[in-house]
């Protein structure tokens, strides 16, 4: 069964998190974010807290020297120790089940790279803003200063352009990697909603 999936990358600040939601009730199908850690960690039987440690973040060296598993401390050595590599391939297979499921939006974690070879009907949307416009946001939503703003944008956006130039090795912010890119501070919210909406009906035109 072919599905819509609407997979929205999204820069810091720009307000991505908040259009996909809106998006996803405004049309009725399954919203998916942190909550593929938890899938995720069903899926595989690793505890949750490790799966969130590496979520859209690559962490170096590689190899820990200890990981934290549902049954407790595993070492490397053992056949059970997982690598970074394991916890995004454990996403990446989950991400591609939701997708079997129904329709639905995909937050990040480089899912328009796990279904780009899917027959889903696949709408991949990158969100972004000017930094000023970012940084504005991020100060408004948690009462801090221009530069503790600046310096959790910039280091959240450099994880993400890590994380998907090591797995997928392109770049995040190449609009050749998407669909439809929109800058929020020239669409609000709601706009922002309505005009993937309307993308989906001419690209779901299109495929039939």
């Amino acid at each position: 069964m072919s599905n819509t999936i609407i997979t929205i990358a999204r820069s810091y600040g720009s307000g991505g998190r908040m259009i996909g939601k809106q998006l996803a009730e405004s049309m009725g199908i399954a919203y998916y974010d942190r909550n593929l850690i938890y899938l995720a960690s069903d899926k595989s039987g690793l505890d949750a807290r490790v799966m969130s440690k590496y979520d859209e973040y690559v962490k170096k060296p590689y190899f820990e020297r200890s990981e934290v598993f549902s049954s407790g401390i595993i070492p490397p050595e053992t056949r059970r120790f997982t690598s970074h590599k394991d916890i995004f391939r454990y996403q990446q297979n989950t991400i591609r089940e939701v997708a079997d499921k129904s329709d639905c939006v995909i937050i990040g974690r480089c899912a328009g790279f796990a279904l780009k070879n899917s027959d889903h009907k696949l709408i991949r949307v990158f969100i972004w803003a000017p930094h000023d416009y970012c940084i504005k946001n991020v100060m408004k939503k948690f009462s801090i200063t221009h530069e503790e703003a600046d310096k959790i944008i910039k280091d959240i956006n450099k994880h993400r352009q890590e994380y998907y130039k090591y797995y997928t090795g392109v770049e995040w912010e190449s609009a050749t990697n998407y669909d439809l890119c929109i800058n929020t501070a020239v669409h609000a919210q709601d706009e922002s909603v309505s005009l993937i909406k309307q993308f989906s009906e001419i690209f779901n035109k299109q495929v039939l």
